[in-house]
């Protein structure tokens, strides 16, 4: 089974959030593009510093999947009908390429909850 993790995954799973252990546990694939990992070491870098933010930057670089100009055409339409929900740009692009892999789409964040195909974990 593979998951995508979004940003808001990652930082709860690298915080020890309980609720997010069974992404850690289980053998389960996990996957996430660089513009989540672009996102999380900005908020590495912002809260920790520098250190931190290339250490969480080196353990979650090996879950990068490939983004193709399919993907990132198709996430800009998906942000541009999903517009009143204030999505990011790499949370569309993750959300497409998640689709794409037939993975669940992992988040905590609220304005992603009610889409299909979203495992919600707060």
């Amino acid at each position: 089974m593979v998951v995508f993790l979004d940003t808001y995954a990652i930082v709860e799973i690298d915080t020890n959030n309980q609720r997010y252990r069974k992404y850690v546990l289980d053998s389960i694939d996990v996957a996430t593009t660089i513009f989540n990992l672009s996102e999380v070491y900005f908020v590495y870098l912002k809260k920790f510093g520098e250190k931190e933010a290339d250490e969480i930057y080196e353990i979650v670089k090996v879950m990068v999947v490939p983004t193709d100009d399919d993907i990132i055409k198709e996430a800009m339409k998906f942000k541009l009908t999903h517009q009143k929900k204030r999505l990011s740009m790499a949370d569309c692009i993750g959300y497409i390429t998640a689709l794409k892999l037939k993975a669940k789409f992992v988040t905590g964040d609220y304005a992603s909850k009610e889409l299909e195909n979203v495992e919600f974990v707060r």
